[in-house]
């Protein structure tokens, strides 16, 4: 096919036969493995003219190149972390491993592709790394096909491993006794009110977990359980981590933000779970009803936005902050982040006459509080609550009011009493 790119996005015409169709989505995969490559390009060379300009202003050389990941993130919709694993990523392709670059250029590697490739290379020296960017992403004698292209997600990644061993067994021994500081336990919503609760751990470690957690939903299906061997294992987690298992109780708290209608069962307006996220406001009731709660209202004004708090201090006191965390929903404030809240920071500069006020506060994370900070930022408060940002190269991204601002108005019949506009915030003692 050699339709134009244009005429490819537009979509195959109707009739298009069943071959046509597959050679459609065939050519648009490889027109997206192109386009990886092109912005891997366009990221690097970024990068190249703001640290230049950055050191023509002085900026000193351990801070040269601030910014330009959250450039990128903005700009590619993802979140600041991820915009500077796209560097990083970019990086490496064009500098370090040109095979591996010139199969994306060509349409025949996708970046996930190559990021496995470089994930899995990257305790080696630089020479190392080439080699296996040769061994595996080379054109063959006679122009054979790259060994990768055939290869599926599993098996680039185990050939790359086996030949980082083969090529220098020390350092995947050393990066693996490393890797055990990066344990960790995350948390992040999945549909239907539930979560997903990942553990990274040393394989030792997490073998065994899962072994005992299995060897538990066997006994329990010997015992004639009718629970699935799945639902065992879940319940049996949750029960020896909380303490449940042995009869302990212990103190949990959990925020939860819904207006006075709904938590009498007027309205039905979504509350919100800080750590989660929207939630029906049957099931928030219901998880209400069994626990001890700890009441604090927060007023709004006819607006539905949550009432202005100020402080004269620079820095946010502990009360403003947790008020802009719950009205923040928990969640960084930057377009397209959805890392955890970590700071509390001016929108306008307090050296720029900025005000300590809820208004001009917003929740970011670490990063996101960093990237601001870097030459030719700025950032502005707008009238509905919503921050407009403005990047070193004039793009302008706007964050919008958090829904806990606005709820849907409940009925009539309660708004009269003044009452839509009180936000609860509960927390529960499960």
């Amino acid at each position: 096919m050699y339709e134009t790119i244009d005429r490819l996005l537009t979509g195959p015409p109707p009739g298009a036969s069943e071959s046509e169709l597959v050679d459609w989505i065939s050519r648009l995969e490889e027109i997206k493995c192109t386009a990886e490559a092109v912005q891997a390009e366009a990221a690097v060379r970024l990068d190249e003219s703001v640290r230049a300009r950055q050191s023509e202003a002085g900026i000193p050389a351990r801070r040269l190149g601030e910014g330009v990941a959250s450039q990128i993130a903005l700009a590619r919709r993802v979140s600041p972390e991820k915009g500077a694993k796209l560097l990083g990523l970019a990086k490496i392709l064009t500098a370090e491993m040109p095979h591996t670059f010139a199969l994306m250029k060509a349409g025949l590697f996708s970046q996930w592709q190559a990021t496995i490739l470089a994930r899995e290379t990257a305790c080696l020296s630089l020479d190392d790394r080439r080699v296996i960017d040769y061994e595996l992403c080379a054109t063959g004698p006679d122009a054979q096909p790259a060994k990768a292209v055939s290869m599926g997600l599993r098996q680039l990644e185990n050939a790359a491993k086996k030949l980082a061993i083969t090529l220098d067994q020390a350092s995947v021994v050393s990066r693996a006794a490393n890797a055990t500081q990066d344990r960790r336990v995350s948390l992040r919503p999945a549909p239907d009110t539930m979560t997903w609760l990942g553990a990274l751990l040393p394989v030792k470690d997490g073998v065994a977990v899962f072994a005992a957690l299995d060897q538990a939903a066997r006994a329990a299906h010997a015992a004639g359980d009718e629970r699935t061997r799945t639902q065992v294992m879940a319940d049996t987690l949750v029960d020896r981590i909380t303490g449940r298992e042995t009869g302990g109780k212990p103190r949990i708290e959990v925020k939860v933000v819904m207006t006075a209608d709904s938590l009498t069962g007027d309205a039905d307006q979504p509350a919100m779970v800080e750590g989660y996220g929207p939630v029906p406001a049957g099931w928030a009731r219901e998880a209400l009803a069994d626990a001890e709660v700890f009441v604090r209202r927060l007023f709004t004004d006819p607006a539905g936005q949550l009432v202005a708090m100020e402080s004269r201090s620079r820095k946010a006191p502990d009360g403003l902050a947790e008020f802009i965390t719950t009205r923040d929903g928990g969640i960084c404030r930057t377009v397209g982040c959805d890392a955890p809240i970590r700071n509390i920071d001016h929108v306008e500069r307090h050296a720029d006459g900025g005000a300590t006020r809820s208004e001009n506060l917003q929740g970011l994370c670490e990063r996101c509080n960093q990237a601001k900070e870097a030459l030719g930022w700025q950032a502005r408060p707008g009238p509905d609550g919503s921050i407009i940002t403005i990047t070193p190269t004039g793009h302008t991204y706007v964050s919008p009011p958090p829904d806990t601002w606005s709820p849907d108005p409940p009925p009539l019949s309660r708004a009269e009493f003044g009452l839509r506009d009180v936000l609860l915030e509960h927390t529960l003692a499960a």
